[in-house]
């Protein structure tokens, strides 16, 4: 796979990251509640310093879209938490002007308009918010002329009381402005709970658990694979300690069954991961040695 200017090519296909914002000074011990101080002794010296703050203790997380260019189409996987979304219960993400659509069109040059495709892995708050913009005080698709294509599974939870718990208010109000436009505007594929093959190379994997529906997304073209893995990795600290289920996690046994599952899938597919919170360039690779996964950036 070459690499060039931060563009990845898999076969015929390109892949680009385009940042919408950095999450700094995230303590650790928020993100993983569950974990015992010896889960993070010795971890520091491996990890990269795009992972951690100066400090070497803080997080350093990303949120961005992945533009993925196939012969035929322009897709982009996770929209980040959009602009003007109100999200008093969760300030990371509450009333942003962030210039998302300005970098997407000076680094990737691409329009809203020359989407064909928006894949969201799950429907939380910091996937699926750029799938409206406010126009004439509603809201509305960003992409008019793409297809959404998401679990079905997790429009039907969003848009019911069931998800209305603790885990889920960072989330509240998502499904409201970000996820009903663009299933009323008629946009809207849903993918089974089975998953399936999309399109002529992508391919919805289920991996529930972070969330209800939640669907890993991989692509493969020319004899290569890449992986788009939504949440079951936040950060390298996962690939290191796989045993670690975040916050965010609803479902903990199932998160832990799935994330063993992609990572024993990266490892032995030598597919290149493409995450969507880890830092610097938030794609590299995940190999197994002594019985230990370990992480490299590409």
């Amino acid at each position: 796979m070459a690499i060039q200017n931060r563009t990845y090519r898999v076969g015929d296909v390109t892949i680009q990251k385009v940042l919408e914002q950095k999450l700094r000074d995230v303590p650790k011990t928020f993100i993983y509640p569950t974990a015992k101080p010896e889960d993070f002794e010795g971890i520091t010296t491996q990890l990269a310093a795009e992972d951690l703050e100066e400090n070497r203790e803080d997080l350093i997380l990303s949120v961005h879209t992945w533009v993925v260019r196939t012969p035929k189409h322009v897709v982009l996987v996770d929209t980040g938490s959009g602009n003007h979304k109100q999200r008093p219960l969760n300030p990371s993400f509450h009333e942003q002007n962030i210039p998302f659509l300005e970098r997407l069109r000076d680094e990737a040059g691409v329009l809203p308009e020359d989407v064909d495709y928006v894949f969201n892995t799950h429907l939380h708050v910091d996937h699926s918010g750029w799938n409206t913009v406010i126009k004439n005080d509603r809201w509305v698709p960003t992409f008019p002329n793409a297809r959404y294509v998401f679990p079905r599974v997790e429009a039907d939870y969003y848009g019911s009381p069931a998800s209305h718990n603790e885990v889920n208010v960072p989330s509240l109000g998502v499904f409201e402005d970000s996820v009903l436009p663009v299933i009323e505007a008629g946009l809207v594929d849903f993918v089974g709970p089975d998953g399936g093959t999309y399109l002529d190379c992508f391919k919805f994997i289920p991996t529930r658990g972070h969330s209800i529906g939640h669907m890993s997304i991989q692509l493969a073209s020319g004899g290569e694979t890449a992986i788009f893995g939504g949440d079951i990795l936040h950060h390298p600290i996962q690939v290191l300690r796989p045993h670690l289920n975040t916050v965010f996690c609803e479902f903990a046994d199932e998160a832990l069954a799935s994330r063993a599952k992609i990572l024993r899938k990266l490892a032995e597919d030598r597919a290149l991961y493409c995450a969507t919170h880890f830092g610097g360039s938030s794609t590299g690779y995940v190999a197994l040695k002594d019985g230990t996964y370990t992480w490299t950036y590409a």
